[in-house]
């Protein structure tokens, strides 16, 4: 496809389309819900399109909590050998594995829109150019990225971060160079099975290498005694497992004709893709990179290494939550994708209307879970009082953050689907960067509130 301004769609004449729903849509497609006129009806198709939501979210939620946790797990056993250790591993976590996994995720999701609207309108033939299209444009970029770990250590000094902290981070962030790559493999691949919905079988290798990633981290990190080091080999042997094994399972024929091999039409008009790509990326990566944002501006503050510690937990409970809410992210743009590329736009719009009020609801069932253990939860990631403290005392703040920032991923999901990445893109830039960073420079430091404000400029901006 030249032109990757517009969503793929099926062939159609001109006067098919449904121009108000700003989309190029076909109006009344074939298999599109019925006009919904009273309870009765609403009811009925929310219960089915809520199957069909939660067969795919359910995988997907699972797959995305089990790959979050492979780093929340290496911070937790990280606080267990120190509070350094702890702050290093948030610091390289936070700020320069999270800068590359958001530009991976933002890029990657490219293919979200690309494949999602080919798979609908059965251009299954399409699926595995986009993906090997989009490894050759995020390998690319993972050499560009490269140079920001192996110069974590000057750069983290620089943007004021202490020099314990930084140097600490740096070497750890050398180490995790093979984990920049497995990102550029797995956005990909995770994007392609995704449209295919075949959550399943990444939800069964995610459990597999977060059970491995648990059970040698402890062995590594605590029992053997080899620290930071046995954290970057645990954590890098984990991300290519997952990738080996997704890998066999495309290659190997499950996937019929999306993937037809290897081919030189990855190279073809690429320029177009890196467009989308990097619409995509920006649209993603400014609002994963605000949470590296609030852990260096936690690096400021007195007692330095205690504040980042507490934030990183705030962070690290906040990321697994949204985890959930990224499983929704991915199934809606399946979804919405899907039914735009097969014409289906009242599909396509109720399942919007489910996709946020089954996340507002999960959003309230973890905040509340998270209030009634909130004298228990942070001696899991520390031993230390003064750290177990500041987060107990901010999890009211943390449980409202959770609940109002459920539903936000979910609307990113239906851009994504609908291939409005650009426009969304405008509108993060407003709320995180233009509000929220300067919301919370002022209420951190002229008012003194301290780390407490990053969770507040997190609720305001949204």
């Amino acid at each position: 496809m030249a032109d990757y301004k517009q969503p793929l769609l099926p062939p159609a004449t001109k006067d098919q389309y449904d121009h108000a729903d700003q989309l190029l849509i076909p109006s009344n497609g074939a298999g599109d819900i019925p006009p919904i006129r009273n309870i009765r009806d609403f009811s009925r198709e929310f219960l089915a399109e809520s199957a069909k939501l939660w067969f795919l979210a359910g995988p997907a939620i699972f797959t995305s909590i089990c790959q979050y946790s492979l780093g929340a797990v290496t911070q937790v056993f990280a606080g267990h050998v120190g509070t350094l250790e702890l702050a290093a591993v948030s610091v390289e976590n936070s700020v320069i594995a999270g800068f590359s996994l958001g530009t991976m995720m933002g890029m990657g999701s490219a293919l979200e829109t690309l494949c999602g609207q080919a798979y609908g309108a059965g251009q299954l033939d399409m699926l595995g150019v986009y993906l090997q299209r989009s490894w050759v444009i995020l390998l690319a970029t993972s050499s560009l990225l490269s140079l920001m770990y192996i110069f974590a250590a000057p750069f983290l000094l620089v943007i004021g971060q202490t020099a314990s902290i930084s140097r600490a981070a740096g070497v750890f962030s050398i180490w995790m160079l093979p984990q920049l790559f497995a990102y550029a493999m797995n956005s990909p691949m995770a994007k392609f099975l995704q449209a295919q919905s075949k959550m399943a079988v990444m939800a069964g290798i995610a459990a597999a290498a977060l059970a491995f990633h648990a059970a040698f981290s402890w062995l590594l990190m605590l029992k053997l005694g080899w620290g930071l080091a046995g954290a970057a080999v645990v954590l890098n042997a984990s991300w290519w497992f997952i990738n080996a094994s997704q890998l066999v399972y495309i290659v190997g024929g499950s996937c019929g004709r999306a993937w037809s091999g290897f081919t030189w039409k990855a190279f073809h008009n690429l320029w177009g893709f890196v467009r989308l790509s990097l619409a995509s990326a920006v649209m993603v990566c400014l609002e994963i990179w605000y949470f590296m944002v609030l852990i260096l501006f936690a690096g400021y503050l007195k007692d330095a290494e205690v504040a980042v510690a507490a934030l990183s937990i705030c962070m690290n409970i906040l990321g697994w939550t949204i985890m959930a809410a990224f499983g929704m992210n991915a199934a809606i743009s399946v979804r919405i994708s899907n039914e735009l590329g097969a014409g289906h736009p009242r599909t396509a719009k109720f399942a919007l209307i489910v996709s946020v009020i089954s996340a507002f609801m999960v959003g309230v069932a973890l905040a509340l879970v998270l209030i009634f253990t909130k004298e228990y939860y942070p001696s899991l990631f520390s031993n230390n009082l003064a750290v177990k403290q500041v987060v107990t005392d901010m999890t009211s703040l943390l449980a409202l953050c959770i609940v109002i920032n459920n539903v936000q991923p979910v609307l990113s999901g239906v851009a994504i689907g609908a291939g409005w990445q650009a426009a969304v893109a405008y509108v993060n830039i407003g709320c995180y960067y233009l509000f929220g960073i300067p919301l919370g420079l002022i209420l951190g430091y002229k008012f003194h509130m301290g780390i407490t404000v990053s969770i507040i400029s997190f609720l305001n901006l949204k």
